[in-house]
């Protein structure tokens, strides 16, 4: 019975009616709204005080206010809400109780506005309970056709939300574009001042040329030096690169490339002459130290390959462009460099020997003479 009572809609109040007699007198029937009919014993009280108590509100509310409160109990009370606290009775106090608060509050405000306005408003704004137990308050009618309704509202709030997302990114691409093109004119600008200032100092040196003001410069008319012999060599450049050399101005790859040939120059020399320290033959004690000058030696070259690195980057011409260097390498290198300063070594050693015995041979009789005379 219960079931019936939540699918059938208008015409279930003449349906309990009707086949009342039909059913057994201990079962108790849920008091359900129809419409503007009420199947129940209660009979409701006009008392406009006690149905303020019972929304628990104060008289001069406002329609809002007695709505919220509407919600709230009908939410608390109803006997298909599936809360502990269902009350059929309960509920229809509430429900008698809002339709005399509601009333009285229309009754109040017909002395600012007309009836009709004020009927039309109530009708329009006069919430159904069950719309809001489920699918957002939306619709009307049975549940399955406020679940479509709810479906298709559902569709066009993701449609409209839709419609605002792409609306906010063209507006965003807007803005960025606006931006690009105020920093184009910007840009414009900034050429144009330059420009502009070029073209003043031109006039200002062919105003002093015509004026005279160089003619007494020293070397005027004499051509420039020709630092270069060369035949495959432009003249005018040559001089133009040697006078920015001369104050300062050389380009920086130039520069970068001059301070890694010195750097491998000075690592090279310095971990032959290490080597040379340490001598021979290899002690523990040495071939430690040797290796603590290696570590030293390969973390140099690593900060050197990173320079290179950099250098690399810089050069405007390909061919230009350097290798890495190998530690590895290298210290064998040095390690072949100090063994031939040794046997350089080893051979003036013996030819100074053998020139000493020569000398002694030759001019022994001398030596023993003077000894004598000695």
């Amino acid at each position: 019975l219960k079931w019936l009572c939540v699918m059938l809609t208008n015409n279930i109040g003449h349906y309990l009616m009707v086949h009342q007699a039909m059913l057994p007198r201990n079962l108790k029937l849920f008091p359900y709204m129809c419409g503007n009919r009420m199947v129940s014993g209660y009979k409701p009280k006009r008392n406009v005080k006690d149905s303020y108590k019972i929304l628990e509100l104060e008289e001069g509310c406002s329609l809002d206010d007695v709505r919220n409160s509407y919600r709230s109990l009908a939410k608390r009370y109803h006997p298909d809400s599936g809360s502990a606290t269902a009350d059929s009775e309960a509920f229809m106090k509430v429900e008698e109780a809002y339709r005399v608060v509601l009333s009285d509050v229309a009754n109040k405000k017909k002395s600012n506005e007309s009836t009709e306005e004020e009927e039309d408003q109530f009708k329009s704004k006069s919430p159904q309970h069950r719309h809001y137990l489920s699918f957002e308050g939306v619709g009307f009618g049975t549940p399955s056709q406020r679940e479509k309704q709810y479906m298709q509202f559902r569709v066009d709030r993701a449609t409209e939300q839709v419609l605002e997302y792409r609306q906010q990114r063209l507006e965003s691409q807007y803005t960025a574009t606006d931006l690009m093109r105020a920093k184009d004119v910007r840009q414009s600008k900034k050429v144009k001042i330059t420009q502009a200032v070029e073209r003043l100092v031109e006039d200002l040196i062919q105003e002093s040329m015509a004026k005279g003001d160089f003619d007494n410069l020293s070397g005027k008319g004499k051509p420039l030096q020709k630092f270069s012999d060369c035949p495959h060599i432009d003249p005018m450049t040559h001089n133009l690169n040697r006078i920015l050399i001369d104050n300062g101005y050389q380009p920086e790859w130039i520069l970068m490339q001059k301070e890694i040939r010195e750097t491998i120059e000075r690592l090279r020399k310095g971990i032959v002459a290490s080597r040379s320290k340490l001598g021979g033959p290899m002690t523990p004690y040495r071939q430690k130290q040797w290796n603590h000058i290696c570590e030293q030696f390969i973390e140099d070259i690593r900060k050197l390959n990173k320079r290179i690195d950099n250098f690399n980057l810089v050069v405007p011409i390909l061919s230009r462009q350097m290798v890495h260097f190998s530690a590895d390498k290298e210290i064998v290198r040095a390690q072949k460099t100090y063994e031939a300063l040794v046997e350089n070594r080893e051979a003036s050693t013996s030819d100074a020997k053998e020139n000493e015995e020569e000398n002694v041979k030759r001019f022994g009789w001398k030596s023993s003479l003077l000894k004598w005379l000695n």
